[in-house]
């Protein structure tokens, strides 16, 4: 597999995580409001670059 390939997928896990965290946080009230929008705001970009990381790398055959 390649780097970019799975440096993607991790990224779109690790924003993923950050999302469902976020809502739950946000559903619980467990949280300060604005803690929760730097988490959610991170964790989209993470989500989104990951997406178009996986997207956008070629498939090379060795």
């Amino acid at each position: 597999m390649n780097l970019k390939r799975t440096f993607g997928a991790i990224l779109s896990v690790l924003g993923i995580v950050g999302l469902i965290y976020t809502g739950v946080a946000i559903i619980n009230h467990s949280a300060q409001i604005t803690t929760m929008v730097v988490i959610g705001i991170i964790s989209l970009i993470f989500f989104t670059t990951g997406i178009s990381l996986v997207r956008n790398t070629k498939d090379e055959a060795a």
